[in-house]
């Protein structure tokens, strides 16, 4: 994703969202409510309805060595170790964070806050460990689909909704199964209508242009959701709090 645009003048952040890229990090998807499972759209053709929302699986860091990757952060000069031991640097959540506690609208009191209670919370209590949030597998029945045979099941993924008040935005954390190891994984993912989006021209009733950007903006009257999320994130498991743990630490250096 682009780099951030920064206005020091109004204290804002406009963050740049690629409308059109169906394989990155932010995709276009249409629901009618809020627990509804979402559908992609496809934009260039189908266009912007009121019911589209933005599913942004938002990150915090950037690893240092990926030299592409890391010419997105406006904050490349920050560096902490993740728990991965991997040289790390602020980026998308944490950069937000960064600035607004250097602009003096967050305080330490409101990161000490996280902080505290993250170090509150026991590694057994983490959404990662907790039992009751596991896939679920139904007992498989046979089924035969034009003359082939097969066993039928069905496979259920837990989906925790957050919403904030005051707010248009949501957090999804869903559990799913690691990509390249055995085991699930929660992965936070941030949503909020189309019509949250700054754009050249109305969205709603037009198709996208190639390669069109959208901005969303965070002020100081959004901020305190996603200093929230950042939190959200300490709780998802114990690599992920002890990376929000360091962020923190480097955001009040």
């Amino acid at each position: 994703m682009p780099q951030i645009l920064i206005n020091k003048t109004e204290k804002k952040l406009e963050v740049p969202i690629l409308l059109t890229v169906v394989s990155g990090k932010i995709r276009i998807k249409n629901r009618s409510i809020v627990n509804e499972y979402g559908t992609p759209v496809a934009v260039r053709r189908d266009g912007f309805k009121q019911s589209n929302y933005v599913e942004w699986q938002i990150g915090y860091d950037v690893v240092k060595k990926e030299t592409e990757k890391i010419k997105d952060s406006s904050l490349p000069e920050t560096s902490f170790i993740g728990a991965n031991g991997k040289e790390k640097a602020l980026y998308e959540l944490s950069e937000y964070v960064w600035y607004f506690y250097k602009w003096n609208i967050l305080t330490d009191k409101d990161l000490e806050e996280i902080r505290s209670y993250l170090n509150g919370i026991k590694d057994e209590n983490l959404i990662d460990n907790n039992s009751e949030l596991q896939i679920d597998r139904s007992h498989p029945i046979s089924k035969t689909i034009n003359k082939f045979d097969f066993e039928y099941t069905q496979v259920k993924y837990p989906l925790l909704i957050r919403k904030f008040d005051k707010s248009e935005i949501i957090t999804e954390i869903k559990i799913t199964e690691k990509q390249y190891a055995v085991g699930t994984q929660p992965m936070l993912y941030l949503c909020f209508p189309i019509t949250e989006l700054r754009a050249k021209s109305n969205l709603i009733g037009r198709v996208a242009e190639m390669k069109e950007i959208a901005y969303f903006d965070i002020t100081k009257d959004n901020i305190s959701v996603f200093v929230e999320i950042l939190k959200m994130f300490g709780i998802l498991s114990e690599s992920h709090k002890h990376d929000v743990l360091q962020i923190i630490e480097t955001i009040q250096r």
